[in-house]
């Protein structure tokens, strides 16, 4: 009876230690689409391509930045009225939450996006393939 006892218990905290290796593994995706106050400046699209991909190094847990200007399309379903996309990686929920308060952002904020962007739109979302055991590059 002790050694069912400790082959169940053995299999149990397997079972939680799993459970918490995937949700440590799991990434966060935060997309932001920008609009500049000067449409098409290429000067201000690089300045807010080149400050983004500052922050990785700077802001804890940020994994990646990809970062470009709109890629122009005559698609019906593509909208190519925005300047810039970035994509940020996080390694956790909570360093998705935490970054917008870093100093580096907050100077980003007053220094590059409030002078250049009219207007953006954020996407946040889980990486469910992450969580799967398959992280992205």
């Amino acid at each position: 009876m002790k050694a069912l006892t400790l082959l169940l218990t053995t299999v149990f905290v397997a079972g939680c230690t799993q459970t918490h290796r995937e949700a440590d593994s799991r990434r966060y995706v935060h997309i932001v689409i920008l609009w500049l106050k000067n449409p098409g400046n290429v000067a201000d699209r690089q300045k807010l391509i080149d400050t983004s991909r500052s922050f990785v190094g700077k802001i804890p847990g940020l994994v990646r930045v990809s970062a470009g200007p709109v890629l122009p399309s005559t698609r019906p379903v593509v909208d190519s009225s925005y300047d810039v996309g970035l994509v940020m990686i996080f390694d956790s929920e909570e360093s998705l939450r935490k970054y917008p308060s870093y100093p580096v952002h907050q100077r980003a904020l007053k220094e590059v996006i409030g002078p250049l962007v009219d207007h953006y739109r954020v996407y946040d979302f889980p990486d469910t393939k992450a969580a799967e055991g398959r992280l992205p590059d």
